[in-house]
């Protein structure tokens, strides 16, 4: 074959390929979007992601509520809420416990800006979960639920709320979702100590006062979680948590019913081991050498706790196997248990270890 020959040849592969990659990209572009979606390539897998949330927002923001407290004719607590459930006589709208604790009524203001009257259905403290009702044809939007547990680390997500109360109300603030299954101590009172630890969904969605009981939603706008607190420090910045919607759904469907709440009674009084004052005031030295647990300031009668042999200056180490550090921890641990169940004590008593069975039974109101 002659030179001439092999460069033809050679000119016409060329040819050909070029046209056959230019078919191909004008396909690809015809079915690939442009413009309002990015490509993201990993690996050999293609994964499609919005530059704007706009659908998400659109899909929960008319089920976004302001809730307002109210102690006589003054406004004394502002929220967000959401409504998750309508059965045809109510509507009913999740949001948190400590924005309508207090009040002694509550008025909800739709998207729309007509506000409506409420009934606390159900609210408890330690699942800052409150559940209110409307009648259902005061309403028109309701919030598709989703999952936290599909949800990645990483994934864009939304807040909408009122932060500041109603003068700002169906704010949205985009992040992503910094982290999850965090324990953050909370406390339920102005002290300094914690009482409990919850498990939370951490976000760098902007979450201000008024945004409590919002939804935090997935970029579908399905509600992944219920924000119910920031991190304030002057160090920090961006860490926001919503309560993981799986658990909030689990309280809402109890409190939904006017029911309370189920958690396993132990019976004692207690303090972190730190609160060297208060132990002083009751009486009770704690070894320096020991340096976590709890310390039982008191034991109620006919409790658990007293069948089970606990007594005054206890300090209990561990509960059901699980080291315990503070009285926060302590509830924590108490309530994956069930009333019935009984759970193994670890104390610490006349500088010797005991191990103590302790048969729960249901919470004294």
């Amino acid at each position: 074959m002659k030179k001439s020959d092999v460069r033809m040849i050679l000119v016409i592969a060329v040819l050909m390929s070029f046209i056959a990659g230019s078919v191909g990209m004008c396909i690809l572009m015809m079915i690939l979007p442009t413009n309002s979606e990015s490509v993201i390539s990993i690996g050999s897998k293609v994964e499609l992601e919005e530059d704007t949330i706009s659908k998400g927002v659109e899909n929960v923001y008319d089920a976004v509520v302001v809730v307002e407290g109210f102690t006589g004719e003054n406004l004394s607590s502002t929220g967000t809420g959401f409504i998750y459930k309508n059965d045809g006589k109510y509507a009913y709208i999740m949001t948190n416990h400590h924005v309508v604790n207090g009040g002694a009524s509550v008025k909800i203001v739709l998207s729309d800006k007509t506000e409506v009257k409420a009934k606390v259905r159900g609210s408890e403290a330690y699942s800052d979960i409150a559940v209110l009702v409307v009648p259902a044809s005061e309403v028109n939007g309701i919030a598709v639920m989703g999952s936290s547990d599909k949800v990645r680390v990483g994934d864009t997500v939304f807040t909408v709320g009122s932060p500041e109360g109603s003068t700002y109300a169906g704010t949205v603030t985009k992040g992503i979702l910094s982290g999850k299954d965090r324990l953050v101590a909370v406390s339920l009172s102005n002290n300094t100590s914690s009482d409990y630890y919850m498990k939370v969904l951490q976000t760098d969605a902007a979450i201000n006062p008024g945004n409590s009981g919002g939804p935090l939603c997935n970029i579908n706008g399905e509600v992944i979680g219920i924000t119910n607190m920031k991190l304030v420090d002057s160090t920090v910045e961006g860490i926001g948590f919503a309560i993981p919607i799986e658990d909030a759904i689990y309280y809402a469907t109890t409190l939904e019913k006017g029911g309370n709440i189920k958690r396993p009674y132990f019976g004692i009084g207690m303090l972190d081991i730190s609160n060297n004052y208060y132990l002083w005031q009751n009486g009770i030295r704690v070894p320096d050498s020991v340096k976590e647990g709890v310390v039982v300031t008191e034991v109620a009668s006919n409790s658990p706790a007293r069948f089970a042999g606990i007594k005054k200056g206890d300090i209990i180490l561990s509960l059901g196997g699980e080291k315990i550090s503070s009285v926060a921890e302590f509830r924590y641990q108490l309530y994956k248990h069930s009333s019935g169940e009984k759970v193994v004590v670890e104390i610490l008593r006349n500088n010797r270890v005991k191990k103590l069975e302790v048969k729960l039974s249901d919470a004294k109101n």
